[in-house]
């Protein structure tokens, strides 16, 4: 069968072209911009893509045409496959029809830490032998490929609550049925789609409703939202993780680079990995349980973690020049931002601490979070805000008020010629974008090799 993926180079719909492709498949597809990390590795597997939604590529018709989120009404190639009536889905309503159906799917919802939560929690099921299938928004590094089928029932998948299609307005994650669900924490995002939190909220209990009474709900005890989720209704027996919680960790090291875990008041032994952040710590407790609930002991799933590395894009160091390390984030709300940089000031001490960021996500480019900007970024010691001119807000207006020496740019060059400036061999520099952010990473790379 043809399948064309509209929409290819996102990270969920370049995950799904490689199961399709594993499958069997002819696939091919199209995305405005084709830009790694996504890219490279669907051309690695021999996928053909198209930049650009002209309708020349729907022909001769493929069988069926997969619509990713991004797209509406009006894209050229939308409307050709509505007036020439071709066979259309969801990639959410594929994944679960073709992929899903009859395995044990371990999902990972919440508002930050998905990708790192679903490959860590790969990571250790592969460790135990237990061969699993997955399909992850990110590049696992234990992996080196975002999604695969797997040898055995057992299915990790990233699930996302953003909605599923032009023609499909529920949220990803509904499609899924899973029988554990890690859900991870939960703040407003995505406010293009979601008017408000409890909105939000809605949606997560709709995936609560499909877990079933012997699955297993996983959360953690310090989230409200989460809190209010569960008491909308809950079927499924529920594992509680953090303070006061079965699962507990007790830091060894400030940044969260070494903690001991504990199990209904039991050590279970030490972690002891590369990660960094309270929010990496939370993130393995969750898998822990996760893992526990298909038969991996703790002792197991924490030797696993010792010999985790992170997904490509979550704190990956992609340069060091002249004694400056640069690291590539994806970062895209303030929790996340703060949390990040808390873990990495935590890991390096007193030495420099640059951060570059770029409101890019859906949200940030509506202002939904840009009263919390300013605090987010308070462990670095200078940062660099990147105003794209697409931004409808006055984002200088904004960081006018952070305690952290500022400056507020319109290009990448000038971006580059601040840093360039002031980085000193030991300054580590966080690079912190949903997108491809014009390939600044290597440009400023080589501007400090100069």
């Amino acid at each position: 069968m043809h399948i064309h993926i509209l929409g290819i180079c996102g990270t969920f719909m370049g995950s799904l072209a490689v199961l399709a492709k594993e499958l069997g498949h002819r696939v091919t597809g199209s995305d405005a911009n084709v830009y790694p990390p996504m890219s490279t590795q669907l051309e690695a597997q021999g996928i053909e893509l198209t930049q650009g939604y002209d309708t020349a590529q729907l022909e001769p018709a493929p069988d069926l045409v997969v619509i990713g989120n991004a797209l509406s009404r009006g894209n050229p190639a939308v409307e050709y496959v509505l007036n020439k009536g071709l066979p259309y889905v969801s990639g959410p309503q594929w994944l679960a029809d073709h992929v899903l159906q009859g395995r044990w799917v371990l999902a990972v919802a919440g508002t930050h830490g998905k990708t790192s939560s679903s490959s860590m929690l790969a990571w250790v099921l592969e460790h135990a032998g237990m061969s699993p299938g997955f399909l992850i928004g990110g590049v696992p590094q234990n992996f080196g490929i975002s999604a695969r089928l797997g040898g055995t029932p057992f299915f990790v998948v990233e699930a996302d609550e953003y909605d599923s299609a032009f023609f499909d307005k529920r949220s990803k994650f509904v499609h899924y049925r899973p029988r554990t669900a890690i859900l991870n924490n939960l703040e407003f995002d995505h406010a293009d789609i979601f008017p408000d939190l409890p909105a939000i909220e809605r949606q997560f209990h709709h995936l609560v409703r499909t877990i079933p009474g012997e699955g297993l709900i996983i959360h953690p005890t310090t989230e409200p939202a989460l809190k209010r989720v569960i008491e909308m209704g809950c079927w499924t027996e529920v594992a509680t993780t953090g303070e006061g919680g079965q699962w507990q960790a007790n830091l060894l090291s400030a940044d969260g680079s070494r903690f001991e875990v504990s199990f209904e008041g039991q050590a279970a032994g030490t972690v002891d990995w590369q990660l960094t952040g309270q929010h990496n710590v939370a993130n393995a407790l969750a898998v822990l349980a996760a893992a526990r609930h298909v038969g991996v002991v703790p002792e197991l799933g924490i030797a696993a973690l010792c010999s985790f590395i992170n997904a490509k894009r979550r704190m990956e160091k992609v340069a060091e020049v002249n004694g400056v390390i640069i690291f590539d984030d994806f970062a895209h709300h303030p929790t996340a931002i703060a949390t990040t940089l808390d873990g990495l000031r935590k890991r390096i001490g007193g030495a420099k601490l640059i951060a570059i960021v770029e409101p890019r996500s859906n949200s940030m480019k509506l202002g939904a979070h840009r009263d919390g900007l300013p605090e987010s970024v308070v462990q670095a010691d200078s940062v660099y805000w990147y105003a794209a001119p697409n931004l409808g807000w006055d984002l200088a207006g904004t960081v006018a008020r952070s305690t952290v020496p500022t400056q507020v740019c319109d290009s990448l060059e000038a971006i580059i010629a601040g840093v360039k400036a002031e980085a000193a061999p030991g300054t580590q520099v966080v690079v912190m974008s949903n997108g491809g952010f014009g390939g600044l990473h290597g440009k400023l790379a080589a501007a400090l090799a100069e």
